[in-house]
């Protein structure tokens, strides 16, 4: 009998088994007991033993569900990079980096690839460092503004078209990867800022995709500055399209706009990245509060002003200032010395938060 629409199929054959000789039981109890066993021995000062623990258990419940070679190959290799990568970006972590995209054809000669070449050497003299793709176009137009030192090269590996620009082959800052998805993260979990340079289908994926992630609250709010060369339109046009078809139809709202800036102008570029953090810092959420860090304490008429403004944007309570961490945030509070703005956001109004940032530097 043939199998019926929608039948529920058989498990995978796999050569992946529970151990016998243990009771089914006493499977997860003896599986903890090895994976302390083991980190106790190979990871003696890792203060985040738990995190660790929690992949290994999720190793070996790879095991007992029978994955597939392929489904392991993909997290291997993906596991494997991301790895990789943070261990290349940690001893820079502490300096600002703004990711770069456009398009991998735009000729040395084209005003868009001069207009890329200025504002990565405007973001280098003001100690900031560059991250793009690796690729030449655009890619290579802002690692030769940057200069080798201030690049991070981030490539994939493509059948065709993709090649290393000569700034950033074989630096050490240069990270090549299989998949987009691992990359993608890179790009966003690095950048404290992005600039986009007209290009193709995936200039306009990574920037969507940035404006997504910000909209949605899955990253923090960074700066997106889209820059055409000067008189250019290709900003515009796309603006333009925003506008009509997205705005005008509902499916993004008025403050979602407030998201990007749009300009022709490298001074005004790098103006609106550097003026984000003229007085905010960072942002992380502590139990249910953000928490934005500040690198001054805000008086307390503004203060009072921001609570005026903004409090459709709070689900309850007040904006409320400390000069210290708060308790939630435990003993190893990143930037201790930094006052903080607690306030209980509604996770939604992202653009309207973003013009508070603005009004929180303009104190």
């Amino acid at each position: 009998m043939s199998k019926r629409p929608f039948e529920k199929p058989a498990p995978p054959a796999t050569s992946c088994t529970v151990p016998g000789p243990i009771p089914p039981g006493d499977w997860a109890s003896a599986r903890d007991a090895a994976i302390d066993d083991f980190l106790a021995r190979f990871a003696t000062d890792c203060p985040d033993r738990d995190l660790l623990a929690d992949l290994m258990v999720a190793i070996t419940r790879l095991a007992r569900d029978g994955a597939g070679r392929g489904d392991l190959k993909l997290l291997t290799t993906s596991f494997k990079e991301l790895r990789y990568a943070f261990k290349v970006f940690a001893p820079y972590h502490g300096i600002r980096k703004v990711s770069i995209f456009g398009s991998s054809r735009t000729p040395a000669d084209h005003p868009d690839f001069r207009q890329a070449v200025a504002f990565a050497r405007r973001m280098r003299e003001n100690r900031w460092m560059v991250i793009t793709g690796a690729g030449d176009g655009i890619m290579g137009a802002g690692q030769r503004g940057a200069g080798r030192a201030a690049s991070f090269g981030v490539a994939i590996r493509l059948p065709h078209e993709q090649k290393t620009n000569v700034t950033i082959a074989d630096d050490t800052k240069l990270i090549n990867f299989k998949y987009f998805f691992t990359r993608k993260i890179l790009f966003l979990k690095e950048a404290s800022a992005i600039a986009l340079f007209p290009g193709g289908f995936g200039t306009q994926d990574e920037g969507f995709e940035s404006m997504t992630m910000i909209q949605t609250g899955k990253n923090n709010l960074v700066p997106v500055v889209l820059v055409d060369a000067p008189g250019g339109t290709y900003w515009q046009h796309w603006r333009t399209y925003l506008k009509a078809e997205l705005l005008h139809n509902g499916m993004i709202e008025e403050q979602d706009m407030h998201l990007f800036k749009l300009t022709d102008d490298v001074d005004e570029a790098v103006a609106e990245i550097l003026g984000f953090y003229r007085r905010y810092h960072s942002m992380r959420y502590v139990g249910p509060l953000l928490v934005l860090r500040l690198s001054s304490p805000l008086g307390p008429e503004t203060l009072e002003r921001l609570n005026d403004t903004y409090a459709s944007i709070l689900t309850e309570g007040r904006i409320e200032q400390h000069l210290l961490p708060l308790e939630g945030e435990g003993e190893e509070a990143e930037y201790p010395e930094l006052p903080r703005l607690s306030l209980s956001f509604n996770r939604k109004d992202a653009g309207i938060l973003r013009l508070m940032v603005d009004d929180i530097n303009a104190a």
